[in-house]
């Protein structure tokens, strides 16, 4: 791998109308820890980086997420299917509108956090015979997982 390119993402940056709420919401369903504030930002993380997301209060007026070209949403994965099933739980007793979908090599939540950022988690199941996307996208019952 060339040591001149990116290899990872390094963190996703959100603007927020209320940082306090957000904060809220990613630390309960996300598991993210606060590791620092500063005025309207927070920086959350899941503990081998300072950041894992950023979140920018803009204000209460601020416009919300418009349609056409632009971030469709951050994905997250998770290791388990526990930790799905636990993550779609937290979602759920939020009241959250969930969309399940199985895409045949992951497992999906598609939500929106509070602002209307798109979000995804996901699990991870692709296998040796099943390696490529087909174009699958099913509901699937989390809670069956």
């Amino acid at each position: 791998m060339s040591e001149s390119r990116p290899t990872q993402v390094g963190h996703v940056h959100l603007k927020v109308r209320d940082v306090s709420r957000s904060v809220q919401f990613y630390t309960d369903v996300l598991g993210l820890e606060v590791e620092d504030e500063y005025g309207q930002f927070a920086f959350l993380s899941w503990g081998k980086h300072h950041h894992d997301v950023a979140l920018q209060g803009v204000g209460e007026d601020a416009p919300g997420p418009g349609p056409g070209i632009g971030l469709y949403h951050a994905a997250f994965e998770v290791e388990t299917a526990d930790a799905l099933r636990a993550v779609y739980r937290r979602l759920r007793d939020r009241e959250v509108t969930v969309t399940p979908v199985d895409h045949g090599i992951s497992k999906a939540l598609y939500f929106d956090d509070p602002d209307g950022n798109g979000m995804e988690v996901y699990l991870d199941t692709r296998t040796a015979d099943h390696e490529a996307w087909e174009g699958q996208n099913r509901r699937f019952d989390p809670e069956a997982l």
